[in-house]
């Protein structure tokens, strides 16, 4: 069963109950990707990395050219 039906079938069976209706698949994405965010940012303050630019530097640190 795909989200849709799934959501459909959850729709019909809350107009049937008089409850109210389930939210939309995807309504609420962006508000869980920023709470992701903010929370990784937290926990990088918590054990002292900075917050910001942590995977570029990486990549530039592991793509660079070592010199011996």
């Amino acid at each position: 069963m795909s989200i849709t039906q799934q959501y459909l079938l959850d729709s019909h069976r809350a107009r049937v109950l008089g409850a109210p209706e389930p939210p939309a698949p995807g309504r609420h994405d962006a508000a869980l990707i920023r709470e992701l965010r903010d929370y990784r940012r937290f926990k990088a303050v918590v054990a002292g990395r900075p917050t910001r630019g942590r995977v570029r530097y990486a990549l530039r640190r592991w793509l660079r050219p070592r010199t011996l």
